[in-house]
């Protein structure tokens, strides 16, 4: 009978599940108890926060850089804490265990808060605290919630408060992820300078406000906008400098209380070797706690590239424009039908997508700075949503930039025949007679060119202004795109 009764219960074990009180664990905080389900690796903290925040579905490890940041902010707190003579050895090698799995990529789907979220990132760092705790419980043999072993709070929160972790984390994270804008960026960049090269002879008239003005080439049209991201690329590099300022050691308003002696320096230094970045404790930790200065110098650095990148956007379009009434000057490559109702229309999809990020990027700089601009007195309560503003505008800039080199930028091809007709129609080119006949003179030789559709040369010609010989070194156009 005893037989029959434990196969019974294996079975049903096997067909149902364990019962509910074996499948959960019970934690508590101030608030009361909570039963967390046995498989997950956060806990109660946690899991106020996913009841409190149901908000945009985008969670801590939706960035990976960003779950991988904590790691490495709670990785060197530990050390730190053990350098100064504060946390054991066991406990700092259950973390280290805990702290190196999650920078190798491992469990990140327990990273569950909701980016938007209330308590100045409290939830995030304790979602940190309590899934590497809870990791490192188990990679040490213990059972998750045996915190009497490793604890959230005492152990991977030792020193520390939401308020130096949270930004800190942050500024890693966005320094991780600026590493792969800038690469991404500087390919286009040099797709840009690649084209170019392609295309060094071709002439073309050039224009400004929207007028003819004097001929350049199409090379150098390209190169100018490549130089445009580049210097919007050194924008960025640089900026990154405000991020490597840190406060860890801070702790709740930069006083510094909880954290021992020491400690805040050699976390500093550990920083910067977990991060390969030259992190630097803050010289004001109080100023530093408050301020989100480094946020604001990156988003505008974003900004800055977005603004750029969106006006080379505009550029391609009108001077892709046509085909038959508008510039078209240069064929984008066709990737789609452009109409429902109109046959035959292709439209510039991929600068308007490119475009469409960057209103997005400025749209979200707009967020950065209505936000760092109202903390209030020794914390900026807004730090969730410019962290949200900024890893979307790295985010989508990533995503949207080899797409926009791929499809786009690299086929770019010119119209040779449009490029000489507006080269011949021009009354641009009378700008180099400016030395030799002066300015009124020549203001009344494009005066009549319009006046009778007649070209420069043409009317040259008829008045016996110059000779052939004259006319052929000064209105040579390939000479009119650099001094002579």
């Amino acid at each position: 009978m005893k037989t029959c009764i434990q196969i019974f219960l294996l079975t049903t074990v096997l067909i149902y599940g364990t019962n509910s009180y074996s499948q959960t664990r019970t934690e508590k905080d101030l608030l009361g108890e909570k039963q967390i389900p046995n498989e997950a690796y956060y806990g109660i903290q946690t899991m106020r926060g996913l009841e409190n925040f149901k908000v945009s579905g985008v969670t801590t490890s939706f960035y990976p850089d960003y779950v991988k940041a904590y790691a490495m902010v709670k990785l060197a707190a530990a050390r730190a804490n053990f350098e100064v003579g504060r946390m054991k050895k066991e406990r700092l090698d259950a973390i280290e265990k805990a702290c190196n799995a999650v920078m190798d990529g491992k469990y990140h789907d327990q990273f569950l808060v909701d980016l938007y979220q209330g308590g100045a990132g409290t939830s995030a760092n304790m979602n940190a605290n309590e899934t590497l705790a809870n990791i490192g419980l188990e990679l040490t043999g213990h059972k998750k919630g045996e915190y009497q072993f490793l604890e959230p709070h005492d152990d991977l929160n030792m020193g520390q408060s939401t308020n130096d972790v949270y930004p800190t984390a942050i500024h890693v994270a966005i320094l991780l992820h600026n590493d792969k804008v800038v690469k991404e960026a500087k390919a286009l960049a040099a797709a840009f300078h690649k084209k170019g090269d392609e295309y060094s002879k071709v002439l073309k008239m050039g224009r400004t406000e929207g007028q003819d003005a004097v001929p350049m080439t199409v090379g150098q049209e390209f190169h100018g906008f490549g130089y445009q991201l580049d210097n919007a690329i050194e924008t960025l590099i640089h900026m990154e400098s405000y991020l490597y300022d840190e406060n860890m050691g801070a702790t709740a308003i930069g006083t510094g209380i909880t954290a021992s002696p020491g400690y805040a320096e050699k976390c500093a230094a550990q920083l910067v070797k977990i991060t390969g970045k030259p992190m630097k404790l803050s010289t004001n930790l109080v100023g530093a706690t408050s301020s989100m200065q480094g946020f604001v110098m990156y988003s505008a650095a974003l900004k800055n590239f977005a603004i750029a990148l969106s006006k080379i956007n505009s550029d391609l379009i009108i001077l892709a424009s046509g085909p038959r009434a508008g510039l078209f000057e240069i064929n984008l490559p066709a990737l789609q039908p452009g109409s429902s109702i109109m046959p035959g229309k292709v439209n510039p999809v991929m600068p308007e997508m490119m475009n469409c990020v960057c209103f997005k990027i400025i749209g979200n700089d707009a967020t950065v700075t209505i936000a760092s601009q109202d903390g209030l007195l020794q914390l900026n309560a807004y730090e969730p949503v410019v962290a949200v503003a900024i890893f979307e505008s790295q985010g989508l800039l990533f995503k949207a930039m080899p797409l926009f080199r791929t499809q786009c930028i690299e086929g770019i091809t010119v119209n040779a025949a449009t490029l000489k007709h507006y080269m011949d129609r021009s009354i641009g080119i009378v700008t180099a007679l400016n030395p030799i006949l002066g300015y009124e003179k020549t203001t009344e030789l494009a005066k009549e060119a319009l006046a009778t559709n007649k070209g420069i040369l043409e009317l040259i010609r008829e008045k016996k202004l110059l000779t052939d010989q004259q006319m052929k070194e000064l209105m040579d156009p390939a000479k009119m795109t650099t001094p002579q």
